[in-house]
């Protein structure tokens, strides 16, 4: 797979070494001439150029792309480069980050942005997450069709403790895609049981939220439900 990143800081840099050690082809482009540090990616290609500048993209060859990252640490460019990706070469995925979380409802599909990655936002769910047993904690937006990634650890009072995958009326629009138990991380297979400190993973609809945080919480029988 080929991935451009626009923005060779920290964050770009790091995308990119990770993207490189999983086996993929990675561009690097940024207009500083100090952000240039092909010692510090030297398997990834560079661009010095401007990202919003189509004369810089064709010269990318952002066309054959399959992913674009635009992650540098102003938003402003990070949609004019997700725009001009999406609209003038067609990148099949398009995922932005976010720094101010006021500019956050801007990062959609009109942006032409799949998936906005808000770092802020990200860090907070993280906390949330560490503590949170029993609450709903949404990790990632997806764009289109208004669905996200949220996180459920499962507490021990669920009514879904012992209950096997395949036996949960689950709310439309959701699903399971991820049960991590411990050190592992398990495909949810309709024979799969849960367990009580289940983390359970799904993409749902934003719509759906309350109802599948109802359905995980709660035990039967509960006054409260």
């Amino acid at each position: 797979m080929r991935v451009a990143i626009a923005g060779a800081g920290a964050v770009g840099r790091s995308i990119a070494a990770e993207l490189l050690e999983n086996g993929h082809e990675v561009l690097l482009v940024d207009k500083a001439p100090t952000a240039i540090s092909v010692e510090r990616v030297p398997m990834a290609e560079w661009l010095l150029a401007d990202a919003c500048e189509i004369t810089s993209l064709d010269e990318a060859a952002l066309q054959r792309c399959n992913v674009v990252i635009a992650a540098t640490g102003d938003d402003k460019v990070n949609l004019v480069v997700s725009l001009l990706a999406k609209t003038e070469y067609g990148v099949p995925r398009v995922v932005a980050r976010v720094n101010n979380p006021k500019n956050e409802w801007l990062f959609n599909e009109s942006w032409g942005v799949d998936v906005a990655v808000s770092t802020p936002r990200l860090m907070s769910a993280l906390v949330e997450e560490a503590v949170s047993v029993g609450d709903l904690v949404r990790l990632l937006r997806f764009s289109h069709g208004d669905a996200n990634l949220v996180e459920l650890t499962l507490p021990p009072e669920s009514a879904l403790a012992g209950t096997r995958v395949g036996e949960v009326a689950w709310p439309e629009d959701t699903s399971l895609v991820t049960i991590i138990r411990g050190q592992r991380v398990l495909t949810p297979s309709t024979e799969e049981s849960l367990e009580a400190g289940d983390e359970l993973l799904f993409v749902a609809a934003q719509a759906r939220e309350e109802q599948l945080e109802d359905l995980l919480s709660v035990r039967r029988g509960d006054p409260e439900n």
